[in-house]
């Protein structure tokens, strides 16, 4: 079967959102939303391939090209995204598509393509990487989600409400601003440079202002503690970023965050909530992610190498010396770092 596969910009597509919903797979990373963040923030140039037949969408692989004079030319599908499944109907044979895109990326010039996918490529093909994903079932009914939540995640809930912990949801340039202080904190104190504040700035503009996403901010006695950024986009919400004052940590803050960001989606309809990824030596994270009741899956990272022409299995690992160095660097100096960084990293 021949395929009409063309290479589109979802910025300046019309209609591509409305094209998305009518696809099963669909996620807010294949969003034109989430392109434009990308783009305007870091300068990637949008490369999606996708068989648009009709009017309707058959096949989508969102990627993103890299040029970086430090770490050179690939296409990523996507760039700081926990995951972004292919859109694919089932007359279509991947493999197909995998050899136009290794065309396509042997006459640009890139070092590899990588794709980040909840299902399996192929038996075949090794991943580079894998992570743990979560997701939970949602529903109207409040008691029912809050029953199948562990023991402890119910103990810490009503222990930040008792404690006199408050919540509030935010749709303003101030919460995303007050989010991101927190943020600084946070990735300081993981040794990690925080995202650009433009990357926030463009989140903002394209994102939450559209009613696209929220920020839901914890308190404690006038005192902004805690807090996380989610996205949403049909019928499906995200956790993208949490953070959190350390000195506060006692006070389960960040429970009780969750919890009203679960109650609102179930509220509003929503029907999936995604606690985004989890690397596996981060087995505090993964804990906290089991006690809502998700259920866990793997994300699969795959890397084709055009210096080897195939598939690798593993990645690089970077020496922890430089969270070490970061951790010590006052939160100016690496928001300079990272404002300098992150474009050459995604």
């Amino acid at each position: 079967m021949s395929l009409n596969l063309k290479i589109i910009n979802p910025i300046n597509y019309n209609n591509w959102d409305e094209l998305l919903l009518s696809t099963n797979n669909y996620s807010f990373f294949h969003t034109s939303y989430w392109a434009r963040v990308l783009h305007e923030s870091y300068g990637y140039r949008p490369l999606y391939f996708s068989v648009i037949d009709n009017g309707s969408l058959r096949f989508s692989l969102p990627l993103m090209e890299i040029k970086s004079r430090l770490t050179g030319r690939r296409g990523v599908s996507l760039p700081f995204t926990d995951y972004c499944e292919p859109i694919i109907n089932e007359d279509i044979h991947f493999q197909d598509i995998l050899d136009h895109l290794i065309e396509y990326g042997k006459q640009a010039g890139w070092k590899y393509i990588e794709m980040r996918s909840l299902r399996n490529m192929s038996e075949n093909i090794p991943p580079s990487l894998e992570y743990y994903g979560h997701t939970l079932r949602l529903s109207k009914d409040e008691d029912l989600i809050y029953s199948q939540f562990r023991s402890s995640t119910q103990r810490n809930i009503k222990k930040a409400t008792s404690q006199g912990v408050r919540v509030a949801v935010f749709r303003t340039l101030e919460g995303v601003s007050e989010f991101y202080r927190l943020n600084c904190l946070t990735r300081k104190m993981h040794g990690i440079p925080p995202q650009p504040w433009e990357f926030f700035r463009k989140t903002y503009d394209h994102i939450i202002s559209g009613d696209h996403g929220r920020v839901i901010l914890a308190s404690y006695k006038g005192v902004t503690i805690a807090g996380a950024v989610y996205f949403h986009f049909g019928t499906k919400t995200l956790f993208k970023y949490g953070a959190s004052d350390k000195k506060y940590q006692y006070l389960r803050a960040n429970n009780l965050v969750m919890w009203e960001a679960i109650r609102e989606y179930c509220n509003k309809g929503y029907k999936t909530f995604c606690f985004g990824r989890t690397e596996p030596e981060n087995k505090g994270l993964r804990q906290f992610k089991n006690g809502w009741g998700a259920s866990e899956k793997i994300i699969r990272y795959y890397r084709y190498d055009f210096k080897r022409n195939h598939f690798v299995n593993g990645n690089p690992h970077v020496s922890g010396l430089h969270n070490k160095l970061f951790n010590k660097m006052p939160i100016p100096l690496l928001k300079l770092v990272g404002s300098k960084i992150y474009k050459h990293v995604g």
